[in-house]
């Protein structure tokens, strides 16, 4: 099927005014397929023509106002349609086929008892693989869903249940609401009820998590309802869609979607082990995200995917604010600074890096690409700065009016900032302009001089990359950090700062200040900027570091370090170092976490193959020397478990802990721990497929399933590596999830002779990869699979052919140009 454009998609909405999907889907065919039954009602210009996206395996008949529709009116995934009359209903009865890539109507068979689930995701381009639609955000209409159903299934949708008796199930019509909005869920699902300020909610599962989702119910219900009365208190428009369900589906492409009135989210988020408390802070952040949307993308929907970050980066930045503020996870900013920040910073220095809101989105294959850490992270980071700027009150007044005006309807960038600019007196195009419409990223560096004790300058140094020369206003703290004689260290003062776009701004308010043991750039970290300090800062860092009380403040140091590293400016040892100092004193889970992750990653891509086992060990030395110092069976203690687990190399110990010996008193080496511990030791040829399929016989589960895959990748074995590769490549069977934990377990670091003759095959193979696989499977896939532990000029040079190639997939083209980019900075760094 052809990609939808921008332009077609315009005319589109000029010709017709969808009313009304009537949708009946049979799903006790059984096997591949399903029924779809579907009756479209909108009107038109009279005699004009038009198109729906539609994808079926068979149809049974369709007909136009009456009249049956030829075969041949269906051509390329389009139902082609003439001769329209002022009001049209059209009906069509098909045969579909079921997805195992989340998309369209995904069907899974659970191996903990055989039991069939589906989940509805019609998400961007979709729509057709379940019926006709006029598929594009601006042709709102209203949904009606009947299903039938085996007897013993539960069936969920957006709309409000009529009735559900005997495998058949009734929904009343939804609002207005976009195509990619329109949602099910149907299996044996366990529920779970409550209700809350008027509004019903419920929760559901896989019945073979219903014992845990019966233990997390209450949390999820009491972040829920915390959120809710937020919301309420910011927006003046009450949760616009009924009842508030959330589901929890397996093999769910995103974290979650934003359906009004039955959010869907993966079903990992139903926890079967122990998890830290930034995972469970995770959830409630996503929780809160999801629920912005209602408002945010669902209540007020884009008019066309230029204007995403009105969706995403809106709910980005109002799921971590509501989260901190509602809920009792208060260090939501904290986690934003260093995970979700650093992700858009990657995301925007990359060459497929654009604009927050691109003047551009010509089709619907560009606009899938898009849903990166720009439009996310980088668009909430820049709100953030924006209510900074204006004010808070100022703020919720312009997006209540702009709720006020656009319910239920469309908007755009011009309407938002109209209704902003009205609340705040300020004018916004300017800033506009420089955030929202160029792209890439600023770096601002302190430079100060002074006299021995005082300051006698201090100045903001702003730059940008030559390709991207634009300067920008930015708002930020610069704290000054002093070293006590009892040996903690204190913020002796905080000042504001407004930089300015000329590339060098001073800062009078420092003039005469005594010198501190550290000058911190972006203390509170309220702009979207690249950090470095001053030398005489850097020098103090690894001192104060651990000192610092404020885990913010923390949060930034080690994000600059970190983005250092990954520029070459500083060498991985010296980060290896770093976290061997600092981390056993680190308290904030979420830092122990991404900075573990993190330098093990970079320890895998920029020491060279002679220096990576001593690095290794040093960060094995830094989790142990935490793990030793956590509390029992607190969060510390799981975060450094794990992460000595992902780099040790003592398989002896990794066996003890698995057959329960010398376990550190509290860690409970449940499930997940059990399954991290066998792929560690499956990399380190110590876990055979004998192992391996006994885990899997006594985790028979979703995610042992997963695992077991992920592990057999993994294992130092050609035949191992040759079985894993045809399954991503070319085994159209395995489910989208199987297949990504096969590619990620694939490369490792400890292999490099035995996995680099396929790093051709890569480039040679995985267009045919694109073949069977599409949207974000296939996005996920192809960069869980790229050779990016294989640092040698090699492979550039074969990802520069590959991308020579005119007709490549865009989605292939994204992904390698992006990963060859991360290689060409760990090759400029090992030299």
């Amino acid at each position: 099927m052809p990609s939808l454009t921008r332009a077609e998609a315009t005319a589109r909405a000029a010709t017709v005014d969808v009313q009304e999907y009537e949708v009946d889907l049979d799903l006790t065919t059984g096997g591949e397929t399903f029924g779809s039954r579907t009756v479209v009602r909108f009107g038109a210009r009279e005699g004009s023509s038009t198109f729906l996206e539609f994808e079926p395996v068979s149809v049974v008949k369709m007909t136009l106002n009456g009249s049956p529709l030829p075969e041949s009116a269906l051509v390329d995934g389009r139902i082609e349609l003439t001769g329209l009359a002022a009001s049209n209903e059209l009906a069509v009865e098909a045969v579909m086929r079921y997805s195992n890539t989340g998309e369209g109507l995904h069907r899974y068979v659970d191996p903990a008892d055989g039991s069939v689930y589906v989940y509805q995701h019609m998400f961007i381009n979709n729509a057709g693989r379940i019926l006709p639609a006029f598929d594009q955000p601006d042709l709102k209409a209203s949904f009606r869903i009947s299903v039938t159903a085996p007897g013993s299934w539960r069936v969920a949708a957006n709309g409000p249940l009529v009735s559900g008796r005997d495998g058949r199930w009734e929904f009343a019509a939804t609002k207005p609401i976009s195509t990619y909005l329109c949602s099910l869920i149907a299996g044996p699902y366990h529920e779970v009820t409550d209700t809350h300020d008027g509004i019903p909610l419920a929760l559901y599962a896989r019945a073979a998590l219903a014992a845990e989702l019966e233990a997390e119910a209450p949390e999820i219900f009491e972040i829920t309802k915390q959120c809710l009365d937020r919301y309420h208190e910011i927006f003046d428009i009450r949760y616009p869609f009924g009842h508030y369900q959330q589901a929890f589906a397996p093999e769910f492409n995103f974290g979650a979607m934003e359906y009004p009135g039955l959010v869907v989210f993966r079903d990992e988020f139903i926890y079967r082990s122990a998890v830290t408390e930034s995972e469970r802070e995770h959830r409630a952040t996503v929780i809160a995200h999801e629920m912005a949307h209602m408002w945010f993308g669902d209540l007020v929907t884009m008019a066309w995917w230029d204007d995403l970050w009105l969706n995403e980066s809106f709910a980005e930045y109002m799921g971590t604010r509501i989260a901190a503020e509602a809920t009792r996870y208060t260090g939501t900013w904290t986690t934003f600074a260093m995970q979700r920040k650093a992700w858009g910073l990657r995301a925007d220095q990359h060459p497929s890096t654009h604009p927050v809101a691109p003047a551009e989105v010509t089709d619907t294959d560009q606009a899938l690409l898009n849903f990166d850490g720009i439009s996310y992270a980088k668009g909430a980071a820049v709100l953030r700065q924006l209510v900074a700027w204006v004010g808070d009150e100022a703020f919720r007044a312009g997006v209540n009016a702009h709720f006020a005006a656009h319910a239920y309807g469309n908007a755009t960038l011009a309407d938002l900032l109209s209704a902003l600019s009205e609340s705040s007196g300020r004018d916004l195009t300017a800033w506009a302009d420089v955030w929202l419409r160029r792209a890439q990223v600023n770096t601002l560096r302190s430079a100060v001089t002074s006299d021995g004790s005082r300051y006698t300058s201090v100045v903001i140094e702003q730059s940008a990359p030559d390709a991207f020369p634009t300067l920008r206003p930015h708002h930020l703290g610069i704290g000054l950090w002093d070293r006590r004689p009892d040996g903690t260290v204190a913020r002796r003062k905080l000042v504001e700062v407004e930089v300015d776009a000329t590339g060098r701004t001073e800062v009078p308010e420092l003039t005469g200040e005594p010198v501190a043991d550290l000058l911190l750039l972006n203390d509170g970290d309220l702009t979207y900027a690249k950090i470095r300090l001053d030398d005489e800062s850097n020098a103090a860092v690894p001192v104060m570091l651990p000192l610092l009380g404020d885990s913010l403040a923390r949060a930034v140091l080690w994000a600059a370090t970190l983005d250092a590293v990954v520029d070459g400016e500083r060498p991985v040892a010296e980060l290896v170092t770093l976290a061997l100092a600092a981390l056993p004193a680190e308290s904030e889970v979420v830092i122990v976490e991404d900075v573990l992750r993190a330098t093990r990653s970079l320890v895998d891509r920029y020491s060279t193959p002679e220096t990576r086992p001593a690095a290794l060990e040093l960060v094995a030395q830094a989790a142990d020397r935490l793990l030793a110092a956590s509390e029992p069976g607190g969060s510390r203690q799981l975060a450094a478990a794990r992460g000595l687990i992902g780099a040790t190399v003592d398989t002896a110990r990794l066996g003890d802990w698995l057959a329960g010996r010398e376990v550190p008193p509290g860690l409970a080496v449940d499930d997940d721990l059990r399954w991290l511990i066998v792929y560690r030791l499956a990399v380190l040829g110590a876990a055979g497929p004998e192992v391996i399929d006994a885990e899997f016989e006594r985790d028979r589960s979703a995610t042992g399933e997963q695992w077991a895959a992920r592990c057999r990748a993994a294992r130092p074995d050609a035949e191992a590596k040759a079985a894993a590769w045809a399954a991503i490549i070319s085994d159209a069977t395995l489910s989208n999830r199987l297949v990504e934990m096969t590619a990620s377990g694939f490369w490792q670091a400890e292999q490099l002779d035995l996995v680099r003759p396929y790093v051709a095959r890569y480039f040679a193979e995985m267009p045919a990869m694109l073949r069977i696989r599409t949207g974000m499977s296939a996005e996920r896939t192809a960069t869980a699979a790229y050779p990016d532990v294989m640092v040698e000029p090699e492979t550039r040079e074969l990802a520069a052919r590959l991308l020579a190639d005119d007709d490549l997939d865009p989605i292939l083209r994204r992904v390698v140009l992006d990963a060859d980019d991360d290689l060409r900075r760990a090759l400029a760094a090992r030299s």
